[in-house]
């Protein structure tokens, strides 16, 4: 199956390298202190690393708490070397987390081919549920905080996927550490129908198709 690319946005009203050897540790050893190109101190705590799943093999999924191009609090100045702060980013209002995922992309990896040739939805929803759990448990402060959920694009089938496995986790198992509040996705893609719906519309309206078409 093809391997879709998303970076998941996980929002806790939380900030965030893990020892891949462990859940567990010293926190304070995946934080970064500074980035190239940054020339200015912030107000504000961030991490970045891997989370490892605690199968039977190595995979792990990577997370930061900083880089992404949009919301995040930092950006990349047109010398393409330096940093600038983002004075829309999230990290303003609330505490963002990344993931990359699946298995695959970005820096989440595995060490076993057969997780990167057969990984899908309902594996991918259940790899983040994972990772989610393990992170809380590097991170136990952030337990039972108002948690959303959000993405882009192909997340229009992820996210909902991972919330109903949260949804369905937290029922089975009694545990509100993930305290999942909604979600948000944006651009998405869901189905054909849906996704196409007022594009025909919209192409006559700016002029981009005749009334005959």
């Amino acid at each position: 199956m093809m391997k879709r690319s998303c970076i998941f946005v996980f929002v806790l009203f939380l900030n965030l390298i893990l020892d891949i050897q462990s859940i567990s540790g010293n926190k304070d050893l995946d934080r970064v202190y500074e980035l190239p190109g940054q020339s200015f101190n912030v107000n504000f705590a961030h991490y970045s690393g891997y989370v490892n799943l605690l199968r039977t093999h190595l995979q792990n999924l990577f997370f930061f708490g900083s880089m992404e191009v949009l919301v995040g609090p930092f950006h990349i100045k047109p010398d393409g070397k330096t940093l600038y702060q983002n004075p829309y980013s999230w990290n303003q209002v609330a505490n963002v987390l990344f993931l990359d995922s699946p298995v695959g992309v970005g820096y989440s990896y595995s060490n076993k081919s057969e997780d990167l040739l057969n990984n899908g939805d309902a594996s991918t929803a259940e790899d983040s549920l994972a990772f989610l759990s393990n992170w809380l448990e590097r991170f136990p402060q952030y337990k039972g905080r108002e948690f959303y959920l959000s993405g882009e694009r192909y997340a229009g089938h992820y996210v909902p996927q991972l919330a109903e496995a949260i949804v369905k986790h937290n029922k089975k198992t009694g545990d509100k550490s993930i305290n999942l509040k909604g979600y948000m996705v944006g651009n998405a893609l869901t189905d054909d129908y849906n996704d196409h719906l007022g594009v025909f519309q919209f192409m006559w309206s700016a002029g981009l198709i005749s009334d005959q078409t």
